[in-house]
Order: C-alpha cells, then structure tokens, then sequence
C-alpha cells in the first residue's frame, strides 16, 4: 500500500465549497502514478517499453464531502491482477480527521501495437514484479 497526500485547491470546489465529484478520480491517477514508480513500473519506464496501461473501468463511492484546503489522504494497493489486468483500490480519508471521504477502484489493461498483451507472456518481468506487489497487497 502507498500513501498519497493531496492538498484540496480552490479550482476542485464547486460554487457550494464541495470538491467536483470529478477531481477524485484526478487523485487516483496522479496516486496511482505515484504507487506505480513506486513498484519499479513508472509511466515513463511503460512508455519507453512500448506500454499504455489505459483505464477500462472506475467506480467511486463517495463516502463524505471534502473543501478547499483539506488535506486527502490517498491509501492506494494493488486488489487484483490477472496477468492481462490488474485493479488498484483506493481509500482517500481526510487527514485531520481520519474520515473516509471516497472508496474507489480503478480497472487497466495493458496495451502494445494497439493490441491488449497478456504480461505473462509479453513480459514476465512486469507480470512478476505484479503478481509480487498484489501477494504482498493480499498479505496485509
């Protein structure tokens, strides 16, 4: 698991001073990247290696709301991976106060030559770097 912190701007909140239902899914992305150059598989190292990883699928439960200034925690783990797809969980909190504000999950596939690739044939260092990162996630 990774922890990101983002800091709540003035231009996510809505006329209401409630953050824009859409700038959660901005944090998954900018956490998810984190989490990934964490792991050893950067966005530019996927890139440079021919890979796109595009999100095929999202769902957030927003839990509480959040305002300008808030300090989001980002609890990010890899759920699941199935050699061709992996799903990363998302827990934001809000840091002072430990409430839950959103539970996400995002689903990817990995993309080369504009063709879906099984890593675990394409590449079975990144599949095992995956299935390593996920049995540590399940361990937990």
């Amino acid at each position: 698991m990774l922890t990101y912190t983002h800091k709540v701007h003035y231009y996510e909140t809505d006329k209401m001073g409630i953050v824009h239902h859409s700038n959660y899914i901005k944090w998954m992305e900018e956490a998810r990247m984190v989490y990934l150059n964490k792991i050893g598989l950067s966005f530019k190292k996927l890139e440079d290696m021919g890979y796109v990883s595009p999100v095929i699928g999202v769902n957030v439960e927003y839990v509480n709301p959040t305002t300008f200034d808030d300090e989001i925690i980002v609890e990010t783990s890899l759920s699941k991976y199935n050699g061709v797809a992996l799903d990363v969980s998302y827990i934001m909190k809000n840091k002072v106060s430990e409430v839950v504000v959103a539970k996400a999950k995002s689903k990817h596939c990995f993309i080369k030559d504009k063709v879906i690739v099984p890593l675990q044939r394409d590449n079975p260092q990144m599949d095992a770097i995956l299935k390593s990162v996920l049995e540590e996630s399940i361990t937990r």
